[in-house]
């Protein structure tokens, strides 16, 4: 298994199909996992492909409509009863801090475990860890949403070569790496830089800035296409994308792998999203995504 993936538990938008569940996405950082809009039906889901509520670290809701937030109670109360022996943070636009609470304490159970509710206000950093910085950017939709990137920080990858030529072996190459310099040899001199993986999740929204700043750069962009270019007008009306615009935005943004996903129940024919992303220039990696895949995050190049 991919020690960064993509666990996709639900793909549909506003109503479910006998084939697709409503959202819910588990992305696998190394030791972490970071859980995306959990709608209705996500603890069963999770199930059938094999997440358990130990894997959850952060829950990120982009906004409080049903299909991306209604499995929260389940989730939560997963969470609990399975006793998950580290901390788990929320976070969700802070202007539904109500809707949290009610479904957080839907029902009667016993809290076991410290969740964390943070908010999120405005655009910027909302978490920073070690492996990666977690930033929320609004988006544009009929209530509060946002949007979420993941930034690893850049790194350096030794040159074996380089290494040799200058004769540094065994815990030298630890030394150096610790302390930039060694024997006069430093640290540029014999490594490259590493950049640093990114990845983006866009859920309900029209083309905005928000997009964009969200994409820039994504070894993996997961985004809304909720319709096909044919609709583009009842997308707009209703804060969403098609698959053109989703695709458009991914290509301008340099995106290396593309995830269109939360699909309309109007549509029969999921290829024809992929036609559409194409038609729209993206050359990328592309899927369309379907319940219980997994998508892994893309090698560096």
């Amino acid at each position: 298994m991919s020690a960064r993936e993509l666990v996709v538990l639900g793909t549909a938008s506003q109503v479910p199909t006998r084939r697709r569940n409503h959202n819910g996405y588990l992305l696998r950082w190394d030791a972490e996992g970071l859980l995306f809009d959990p709608g209705e039906g996500t603890q069963r889901q999770m199930l059938r492909a094999g997440v358990a509520a130990h894997d959850i670290d952060r829950i990120c809701v982009t906004h409080f409509h049903g299909d991306h937030s209604l499995g929260l109670a389940g989730v939560i109360q997963r969470i609990n009863l399975d006793q998950v022996p580290h901390p788990v943070t929320a976070h969700y636009p802070a202007s539904g801090q109500h809707f949290f609470e009610r479904l957080r304490y839907s029902t009667a159970y016993r809290e076991s475990v410290d969740i964390a509710e943070a908010p999120v206000s405005a655009d910027g950093v909302v978490a920073d860890t070690p492996g990666y910085t977690l930033s929320a950017h609004k988006l544009s939709h009929p209530v509060e949403s946002y949007g979420y990137r993941l930034v690893e920080p850049d790194g350096r990858r030794m040159l074996p070569e380089r290494l040799a030529a200058h004769g540094i072996e065994g815990p030298d190459v630890g030394r150096l790496q610790r302390d930039g310099v060694l024997n006069g040899v430093t640290l540029a001199e014999v490594s490259e830089e590493r950049r640093g993986q990114r990845f983006a999740f866009v859920m309900d929204t029209r083309l905005c800035d928000g997009v964009h700043v969200l994409a820039e750069g994504c070894d993996m962009l997961v985004i809304e296409s909720t319709f096909l270019d044919e609709d583009v007008r009842l997308a707009a009306d209703h804060g969403h994308l098609t698959a053109g615009q989703a695709a458009g935005a991914a290509r301008e943004a340099g995106v290396r792998h593309l995830v269109l996903t939360h699909f309309s129940q109007r549509y029969s024919d999921p290829e024809e999203f992929e036609r559409q992303a194409r038609a729209a220039g993206f050359e990328g990696e592309l899927t369309v995504a379907d319940d219980l895949m997994r998508v892994p995050v893309p090698k560096r190049v």
